[in-house]
């Protein structure tokens, strides 16, 4: 009897060890396997990132315009967005001295680029993008973006409706700049950016000049492209009735997220997507 329970607690015993080994192995695997992701090493997921990189085949490029009290670091986690895609894109500095300046600031950018490009452009930058004759550019993006026509300025624009509570009184400072309130940033400019983002937003402004929003512009590239709007809703700049407005007179391509006026910082994958979206659809125009 003592033989027989000897022989079924070692049973128990091996059992409870084979338990034991098969539940190590698994962990073994699966923090291996979570490693290999970790550091991009999976096999699948090098194919899967050859496969879109040749669906976009690196035809298309994407050149970004940023807005006034910005620079080029503003695009940072789109650019890096975009690159996982597959997807080549350039920041364009702009000087904001003048609409004409960032006209041909841009331009020379551009002329850097080989191939197709989509075009996309943050709030002033808006009526930067129109400015441009280049016949690589193929589609506009509009991100919360100003939109004027030919004939307004981007002050009629900008203006056009009432703004919201929280956005800042501008004005000019002795040299015909204008600088962005620091306190502002925080409650209009970027409200859903992290705090360490707004010390840095402010820190490297740059301001706008008045040149670069009372002038007139000439006939604007979006009635000649095709054209994509990214509406954000909770914008305390550019308020949605106007955004939509100027969606609806470029017979733009409408997408809407609840960001505020950045959403290039703080809701960037609906950026990447649909920036992607018209690097798609000017891939099936090119090939008819």
């Amino acid at each position: 009897m003592v033989d027989v329970l000897k022989s079924g607690e070692r049973n128990v015993d091996e059992r409870a060890v084979a338990k034991a080994l098969n539940r190590r192995a698994l962990l073994t695997k699966s923090v291996l396997v979570a490693g290999a992701w970790s550091a991009g090493a999976g096999f699948d997921a090098a194919k899967a990132a050859q496969s879109m990189e040749r669906a976009f085949d690196g035809n298309t490029n994407v050149v970004l315009a940023h807005g006034a009290w910005a620079d080029g670091s503003s695009w940072s986690k789109v650019i890096v967005g975009l690159k996982a895609k597959g997807v080549k894109a350039w920041a364009a500095p702009l000087p904001l001295t003048s609409l004409a300046d960032d006209i041909a600031a841009l331009d020379r950018t551009l002329a850097r680029v080989d191939g197709p490009i989509i075009l996309a452009g943050h709030a002033y930058a808006g009526a930067v993008i129109a400015g441009t004759r280049s016949e690589k550019v193929k589609g506009l993006v509009y991100v919360t973006a100003l939109a004027p026509d030919e004939g307004e300025t981007v002050a009629d624009v900008f203006y056009r409706a009432k703004p919201d509570p929280k956005a800042p009184k501008l004005a000019p400072d002795d040299h015909g700049l204008i600088w962005f309130p620091e306190e502002a940033f925080a409650g209009a400019f970027a409200p859903n950016a992290t705090a360490e983002e707004r010390v840095v937003l402010a820190a490297v402004q740059r301001p706008i000049a008045v040149h670069c929003i009372g002038v007139k512009v000439a006939r604007p590239l979006w009635r000649d492209r095709p054209t994509w709007f990214l509406v954000a809703e909770e914008d305390r700049m550019i308020p949605r009735e106007t955004q939509l407005f100027m969606a609806e007179r470029m017979n733009a391509h409408v997408h809407a997220v609840s960001a505020d006026h950045t959403p290039i910082i703080s809701s960037p994958g609906v950026v990447v997507d649909i920036i992607l979206d018209a690097v798609r659809e000017s891939a099936k125009a090119s090939r008819g």
